[in-house]
């Protein structure tokens, strides 16, 4: 009987010394995430391109890394959509499609990784488009930033696979989440829904729902609601309004706009602002095959 005891004790102190450890780990990992905030703050107000890259690479291997040991972490979930997302954006779209929309796949599966948190939605996630819509509107502004980032990150793997019939299925469903930001909150990271659903209303053909008019209304919408300081508006306007209605002058005056503009005139967010100004000129380069 004392040998079992023993032997039972000796397992309870291997179990607990386990347990502490797990809990250790994790509170750490927390902590670190916490900690992370300052540097998306000091990343966004980065206005060195190179330097920007170079920390929003190795940040994903970190944030990827901090999730393996702690799964469930939805703050590091989100944080890890919106770093795959922007440097899809900002560093590799213009360069390199093919490993944007890798990047762009990998940050919606984070991103949907904290909606399935919610069971509804969950249940509704490969049901039908009006499951799935269902479940999309039942969720409250504690989602918010996962409905937009994970929209976000999905509407640029579909702007990139437009050739690709699985891409103009699954918009819908964006469609769905991008309604759902704006219910909540129009303004939401600056009313970015509004340059979704411009991009869009501008991106289809007439015969297949488009609508110049409403993109054009959407991004003035979205002007409006950023005082025109956020200059990735006038990359949405110029590619998905003047360029489909073949408006040459309104194009090349929403592009000045960018260039001339100082970045810093959107204080905390110099870094959206360059990567304005790099897409600027990537559209110069493309204007003949855009007119």
């Amino acid at each position: 009987m004392r040998t079992v005891t023993y032997k039972k004790i000796l397992w309870l102190i291997l179990a607990m010394t386990g347990i502490q450890s797990c809990s250790i780990n994790t509170f750490v990992i927390r902590q670190t995430g916490a900690i992370l905030d300052y540097g998306v703050i000091a990343l966004y107000e980065e206005t060195d391109l190179k330097l920007a890259e170079q920390a929003l690479a190795s940040d994903i291997k970190l944030l990827e890394g901090m999730i393996i040991g702690d799964p469930e972490n939805d703050h590091l979930l989100l944080l890890t959509t919106q770093a795959l997302s922007g440097y899809a954006l900002g560093f590799a779209e213009d360069e390199d499609r093919e490993r944007a929309k890798v990047l762009y796949l990998r940050a919606k599966e984070y991103g949907l990784r904290v909606l399935r948190m919610d069971d509804d939605f969950a249940n509704a996630d490969s049901g039908t488009i009006e499951e799935f819509s269902g479940a999309v509107k039942e969720l409250d502004e504690e989602y918010l930033p996962a409905l937009f980032w994970t929209a976000f990150t999905w509407a640029g793997w579909i702007n990139l696979s437009l050739d690709n019939p699985r891409a103009l299925i699954e918009l819908a469903k964006v469609q769905a989440l991008m309604q759902r930001v704006k219910d909540i909150d129009e303004t939401y990271f600056f009313g970015s829904a509004e340059l979704f659903f411009g991009s869009v209303w501008g991106m289809k053909p007439r015969m297949l729902g488009g609508d110049p008019e409403k993109a054009k209304a959407c991004f003035e919408r979205n002007l409006e609601i950023t005082e025109k300081k956020f200059l990735l508006t006038y990359i949405y306007y110029a590619r998905f309004y003047a360029a489909k209605t073949l408006n040459e002058e309104l194009f090349d005056e929403l592009l000045a706009v960018v260039e001339t503009t100082p970045a810093d005139v959107l204080p905390g967010y110099q870094l959206l602002n360059m990567i304005a100004k790099k897409k600027a000129n990537f559209l110069k380069q493309q204007k003949d095959e855009l007119f």
